[in-house]
């Protein structure tokens, strides 16, 4: 890539078209990487220097085109005004790491199970099960985001279709 856009710099929309021109030289020019994701090139160029938020249909273009599904999660996580209060932003790091992540959550599944049989038995969670069913909900969204983070990695790196994982 040519000359790095210094404005720019921590931009995940900037970052997503660097990491893209890797592979793919005509992403190293804003203009030709707005007519193959089909945004104005005035308009990404506001896009990657923060001084609009995108569209999320935008959004999508510029994750299909750029090969980065983490650009999805990423504005649903930090832009999205709904999904910022619901949606856990992802790492995708290599493929070992997360691996060893997934099954690091899922090792104390059976104790969890065990937790939420002996708290619902009653159907009803007291005061003193509380902790114990926060414990529960943290570990399931641990769970969570680290499937959603290998899921990632793989529609990323062995090109699996998203509806298909």
């Amino acid at each position: 890539m040519g000359k790095k856009a210094t404005k720019a710099a921590d931009n995940m929309y900037y970052l997503a078209r660097c990491e893209a021109a890797e592979t793919n030289a005509d992403f190293s020019s804003r203009e030709k990487a707005a007519e193959l994701v089909g945004i104005d090139r005035t308009r990404l160029a506001r896009i990657e220097l923060d001084t609009i938020v995108p569209y999320p249909e935008e959004v999508k273009a510029m994750a299909k085109a750029y090969n980065t599904p983490e650009l999805n999660n990423s504005f649903c996580a930090r832009e999205c005004p709904l999904g910022r209060s619901s949606v856990s932003e992802v790492d995708i790091v290599d493929f070992d790491r997360l691996a060893l992540k997934v099954l690091g959550s899922l090792k104390d599944i059976d104790t969890l199970r065990a937790s939420l049989i002996a708290i619902s038995e009653d159907g009803i969670i007291s005061e003193d099960e509380r902790p114990a069913f926060q414990d529960i909900l943290d570990s399931l969204e641990k769970i969570s985001t680290n499937a959603k983070a290998l899921k990632l990695w793989a529609i990323k790196n062995i090109h699996i279709k998203e509806e298909d994982v």
